[in-house]
């Protein structure tokens, strides 16, 4: 554990690189929430569309971080990942001139009793 999920706008698809974020952010997951490095798994999802209010402008983009914890770290520590992934997705995402980049992070609590994973080597 971590499950963390990155979806972002499709057209930010060139713009950076998605490995070296994903293991920023694993990294940064080992440091504030003192996570395993090999239980750190990090997904990304391109999504086709973004509507932003009533007059969103078609350049607009964003990147959401979703979070899936095991129960028991402080808020501060989970605030300081927020902060973290934040100041991570400002640093490798460079969206196109004129582009509004909305970026947000949510870190919830899994249900540890209901949690369960397993590795098949193939």
């Amino acid at each position: 554990m971590p499950q963390i999920s990155v979806d972002y706008s499709a057209g930010l698809a060139g713009t950076f690189d998605r490995r070296a974020l994903g293991l920023a952010i694993n990294r940064l997951a080992e440091e504030t929430i003192d996570a395993k490095p090999e239980s750190c798994k990090t997904v990304f999802r391109p999504s086709e569309e973004l509507v932003v209010g009533t007059s969103g402008m078609s350049g607009d983009v964003q990147v959401f971080v979703a979070f899936q914890i095991f129960p028991g770290r402080s808020p501060e520590a989970k605030a300081a990942l927020a902060e973290g992934v934040l100041k991570l997705v400002a640093e490798y995402v460079r969206p196109r001139p004129g582009a509004r980049l909305f970026s947000a992070v949510d870190i919830a609590d899994i249900d540890r009793d209901c949690y369960r994973n397993a590795v098949v080597l193939v």
